[in-house]
């Protein structure tokens, strides 16, 4: 399910006020910051992720947490991404 701009300027919105759930740190993207993002794509269905890597490695390691958890992109600023993933049942956000 790729996101039109539609979808994703409706997630920036309701991303705005979000915090920081998760934070990739030196190690990079391992299966214990898979298991808690997906946790936590779960439980929320938008989050964001803080990346502490150099400019390099930033793509790298958003494209390894999205293929881990098959979340889709909504924005990626700085070092901040912002992650959404629909839930099977009981979801929260439409778009």
């Amino acid at each position: 399910m790729a996101l039109n701009g539609k979808q994703r300027r409706k997630l920036r919105a309701l991303g705005h006020h979000l915090d920081v759930v998760v934070q990739i740190g030196a190690n990079g993207v391992t299966k214990g910051v898979i298991a808690a993002a997906a946790q936590a794509l779960d439980d929320h269905e938008l989050i964001k992720v803080k990346i502490a890597d150099e400019r390099e490695g930033r793509l790298e390691a958003i494209d390894a947490l999205v293929q881990g958890t098959k979340a889709e992109v909504a924005q990626v600023l700085g070092r901040t991404a912002l992650l959404y993933k629909k839930r099977k049942k009981d979801s929260k956000i439409d778009v």
